[in-house]
């Protein structure tokens, strides 16, 4: 587990953040930033095969000059079940349509439910009663932990599973700020915001030199998002 400081303390109230790197967790980061939470950054470094994300999350935390960085080291390759974090191959050149249709073989088993595990602890420890993460469902894979029921349902158990929440009454709150706003729609939000989506990688099988392969489908709902908005993706992919 490693920690990078990239700030000083401030009167902020302090905010975890979920940072993968991609699009959507560096939105919520400067989300989190412009309503004047002191944000902590935690990347996951859990075996997947898109760990050229791991270096887009630096970047975005120096960008952003977050109180803290904490990347965590898990392994989940042990359970397997995931393309992400095995060998089986990354869906390419799927149609939206076949995108938002079941749940594919690059859903992590319970990733999320882990991260925010994590988060929460991590909160906890710092004092902060408040949790960023980018899960979206609209514009996304299918994933049953990106909905809001399931972080309604998150939200609920943390506040009864912490000394926090039963003994000082703290009510931990996750916010999602991203989750009913289409992939335009969140880099609209991003630019206004000032975010500089060149730091960010969204691929799920870039390859050896981290560039994006432009044909999964974390590129293929990114590239979407830039063309709706009528904005040019920054970043260059493989392709």
């Amino acid at each position: 587990m490693s920690e990078t400081s990239t700030s000083n303390a401030s009167d902020r109230p302090k905010a975890v953040v979920l940072l993968s790197g991609g699009l959507d967790s560096t939105t919520a980061l400067a989300v989190a930033v412009h309503e004047g939470f002191e944000p902590y950054a935690m990347t996951f470094r859990y075996g997947q095969r898109h760990a050229a994300e791991l270096d887009a999350a630096r970047r975005v935390a120096e960008a952003f000059r977050v109180a803290r960085h904490q990347v965590v080291d898990i392994d989940l390759r042990v359970f397997g079940g995931s393309a992400l974090t095995g060998d089986a191959e990354v869906p390419r050149d799927r149609s939206a349509g076949e995108i938002s249709t079941g749940i594919p073989i690059t859903y992590v088993p319970a990733r999320n439910t882990i991260f925010l595990s994590f988060a929460v602890a991590w909160a906890e420890v710092l004092g902060a009663d408040d949790i960023f993460i980018g899960v979206n469902a609209i514009d996304y894979s299918g994933y049953p932990d990106c909905r809001p029921q399931y972080i309604d349902a998150f939200e609920k158990m943390a506040r009864l599973a912490t000394r926090a929440g039963v003994e000082q009454g703290r009510m931990l709150r996750i916010h999602t700020p991203l989750i009913l706003l289409t992939k335009a729609q969140i880099i609209q939000r991003g630019l206004e915001l000032g975010v500089d989506y060149s730091l960010t990688l969204s691929c799920y099988d870039p390859g050896p030199g981290g560039r994006a392969c432009g044909h999964c489908d974390a590129c293929t709902l990114r590239r979407k998002g830039f063309r709706e908005a009528g904005v040019a993706d920054p970043i260059a992919y493989d392709d």
